[in-house]
């Protein structure tokens, strides 16, 4: 087993509203707290308290607290925080829901998770009404952020409404230890289940985050990543809040508009996922914008390799990190630190965050590996216990006993290696590995080095079977606009880089690498392609 280096922080036993508001300064209530990227509307701290408790007071008053679940179907706009944060002022549970989702998919989470309540913006209401409809929610319990003439007309109300009945927020008693957040868990290799995160989670995550990423008041942060996923929720919104910094929202990634909002507003501390730093170390856009103000960007929700961090900090001029988590870890249980990144390898996850414990377990074995006196240890799932951890899986105790042992010990399903000072590295998921002629493949391993091709704009490696039925790798690879390549080419490029077992057997040609919103390939997709 083996722990942070870092001194374990204080996680005081509150509500994530306290902890996030409850000391805020005079001075701290002026401050801009959140700035809509599109349209450049300003929220004061005050303004957004004010707010969120107004929110918590209507629900309250609708009979919606303790015991009511409610669905926020919802973009990055600045309003999210509001409903958010207000939902858990009033006691009840919220479910974030993917924004890309279909208005079956939609009300299937809704409909798990129990939701008697949906809040919504007027360009997914087609959607949501449908979600709503089929999960049993009346229209008037369909809030409809942005209002409109049309939502009124159907008998939805709007935040503006909610807001302008300036109800008090309720009087009452949470146990931060209870379950209040259900995020799904992403998907990519089968049903989205539901993660029950208490209000302690997330307060602790914040906190352990906090002593890594060392986000100041005087930092400007480009929230890209969606606010509905764990990653956007903790390390972008309740980060920033907790340290009096300023958001800048956006409620989808196209490059082009990315690289405005970081110019304009002056960005110095992006979080990014794996797509978007191959744009900003690739993309000719990059050098048309003044990227000067960006002082930090950490990559998560998946791999990064180690070569494309370093171009991104080279053009960028930049700090680069890496973290690690997921969402049963509310999510983060690795990064490297702001502090001292220069002295651990882009390629690593870094450390554990601090209060986190971890082991490695033989993936054919179970048994513990030993941590070497030198050099990184032989590859094993990657076991996380700590305050971040999650309650268990929604209504699925048996998913639950399978992923958390007696002991509170996470499996993440991820392979990694540590170091003797406790440098992780991860290499690759459990389940994603191809195993061929006995020897085990990684795919991000492949991955990582198409992406340094430079006719290669992205990349995705599955396991295929062969006409032996062995399992091999194949490719699937995005052209750099205007390049030719061949699939020749592109598997004698691996095959001179990597050992005779690794080599990618077969190669198709695609637009684009299905991703989900937080940056991860979606690998069932390819693998239905073949």
């Amino acid at each position: 087993m083996f722990t942070s280096p870092y001194a374990d922080v204080e996680i005081p036993e509150v509500t994530i509203y306290e902890y996030l508001f409850g000391g805020l300064s005079g001075e701290d209530l002026d401050r801009i707290a959140l700035v809509d990227g599109t349209s450049g509307a300003e929220m004061s701290y005050r303004q957004l308290v004010t707010r969120i408790d107004a929110t918590a007071g209507w629900l309250a008053g609708q009979g919606a607290g303790p015991g009511t679940t409610v669905g926020l179907f919802c973009p990055n706009v600045p309003a999210f925080a509001v409903v958010f944060h207000g939902v858990l002022r009033a006691g009840a549970v919220v479910t974030t829901v993917n924004a890309l989702y279909t208005a079956d998919e939609v009300g299937s989470q809704l409909s798990d998770a129990g939701a008697s309540w949906l809040f919504t913006v007027s360009p997914f209401l087609e959607r949501a009404a449908a979600a709503a409809q089929a999960a049993g929610i009346p229209a008037e319990r369909l809030v409809v952020l942005d209002g409109g003439d049309l939502a009124s007309a159907a008998g939805h109300p709007s935040l503006a409404d909610i807001i302008d009945a300036g109800v008090p927020a309720p009087t009452l008693s949470v146990d931060p230890h209870a379950a209040a957040v259900v995020p799904y868990s992403s998907g990519t290799s089968g049903t989205p289940k539901g993660v029950l995160l208490s209000q302690y989670n997330l307060v602790a995550n914040v906190a352990q985050s906090s002593a890594f990423f060392r986000v100041t008041p005087d930092d400007v942060l480009l929230a890209v990543l969606p606010f509905f996923h764990i990653y956007g929720l903790t390390v972008l919104l309740n980060l920033a809040l907790g340290e009096r910094a300023r958001l800048v929202t956006m409620p989808k990634f196209d490059l082009a508009e990315f690289l405005r909002i970081t110019q304009d507003h002056r960005c110095t501390y992006l979080f990014i996922a794996p797509p978007i730093a191959v744009a900003l170390a690739k993309h000719p856009l990059v050098d048309q914008y003044d990227l000067s103000s960006v002082r930090v960007v950490l990559s998560g929700a998946a791999p990064l390799d180690g070569e494309l961090g370093h171009a991104v900090a080279k053009r960028l001029g930049c700090t680069m990190l890496q973290g690690y988590g997921m969402t049963e870890l509310s999510p983060v249980s690795h990064a490297i630190p702001r502090d001292g990144a220069e002295n651990v390898p882009l390629d690593s996850v870094g450390y554990a965050v601090p209060n986190t414990e971890c082991k490695l377990l033989d993936p054919a074995t179970d048994e513990e590996i030993d941590i070497p006196a030198e050099g990184p240890s032989a590859p094993g799932q990657l076991l996380v216990r700590g305050p971040q951890v999650m309650l268990g899986y929604l209504n699925r105790p048996d998913a639950t006993a399978a992923t958390i042992d007696p002991d509170g010990f996470l499996r993440t399903g991820d392979i990694a290696t540590v170091t003797a000072d406790g440098v992780v590295t991860i290499v690759d998921r459990l389940k994603e590995l191809i195993k061929y002629k006995g020897y085990q493949i990684a795919p991000a391993e492949l991955e990582a080095l198409l992406l340094t091709h430079p006719r290669i704009a992205d990349a995705a490696v599955i396991g295929t079977h062969a006409d032996d039925g062995e399992e091999v790798p194949k490719a699937f690879v995005v052209r750099q606009a205007g390049a030719e390549l061949g699939d020749g080419e592109v598997m004698e490029f691996v095959a001179g880089r990597v050992a005779p077992f690794k080599r990618v057997r077969s190669v198709e040609f695609v637009e684009v690498i299905p991703k989900s919103a937080s940056g991860k390939i979606l690998r069932r997709e390819l693998r239905a392609r073949g």
